[in-house]
């Protein structure tokens, strides 16, 4: 561990023990380097490390504090680590894998809470994804909102920005494009009926099973193109 991990450590250890609860202030600098035995540039660099991690803020003219350390906030990276892996083939089938693990789940606990107006928030997302059945960007919207809302009833944060961070926009647009060349919008906006119909019903187990089979689909189609892709690029049997 380098000496800048170890003061990163130091920090996180005053914030999991209390000593450092969320929203407090940050001793001056001078004062935090002395308290974490630590050489002023150190505990500088430490700080810095953790106000990128959002774990910190810095106000300027002001200090630095602690952050409120909710899920969203501290998770709200991912997204972007998972845009940088757009390139990736075998990275985009790891994301895809994980959405198909949790999001069924998620889905079916989803169905036992939701209430009237988050039903109707699902509802007319859906509405909308009918309406731009040939418009990219406001399918990927829509559909990004309709599986928002669906996961938002779950009443878990952490759940639902993990899951909005490993279903990232580049990812859902791209996806809809091999839909929609594929022509299986029809059969993707009627798996989306399905889901709203199972979470009408309040039915767990349908929908665990609507949410995995439109995942999985999703999942399978991403694979083909990707496979595809591949066979173009190293001229192999099959190109188009």
């Amino acid at each position: 561990m380098s000496l800048t991990d170890r003061a990163i450590e130091r920090i996180r250890e005053l914030i999991r023990t209390g000593v450092l609860p969320p929203g407090s202030k940050l001793p001056p600098e001078p004062d935090l380097a002395a308290q974490l035995g630590l050489s002023r540039n150190l505990a500088r660099e430490a700080v810095k490390a953790l106000a990128v991690a959002r774990v910190l803020e810095v106000r300027r003219g002001d200090g630095t504090y602690v952050t409120s350390l909710q899920p969203s906030l501290l998770l709200e990276g991912l997204g972007g680590a998972v845009e940088l892996l757009q390139g990736d083939a075998a990275a985009l089938r790891d994301l895809m894998e994980v959405r198909r693990l949790l999001e069924p789940v998620a889905t079916a606990l989803a169905a036992t809470r939701i209430s009237d107006d988050q039903l109707a928030e699902v509802e007319s997302h859906l509405d909308a994804m009918r309406q731009a059945r040939d418009d990219i960007e406001r399918l990927t919207a829509h559909d990004a909102a309709f599986h928002r809302a669906v996961i938002s009833a779950a009443g878990n944060e952490t759940l639902l920005t993990i899951l909005e961070g490993i279903s990232g926009r580049t990812l859902r647009a791209r996806i809809w494009r091999g839909l929609v060349d594929d022509q299986a919008a029809a059969r993707t906006l009627a798996e989306h009926e399905a889901i709203f119909r199972a979470l009408s019903a309040r039915d767990t187990v349908l929908g665990q099973a609507t949410a995995l089979l439109h995942v999985s689909n999703t999942e399978r189609s991403l694979r083909e193109r990707l496979r595809a892709s591949a066979s173009r690029s190293f001229g192999m049997p099959g190109e188009k």
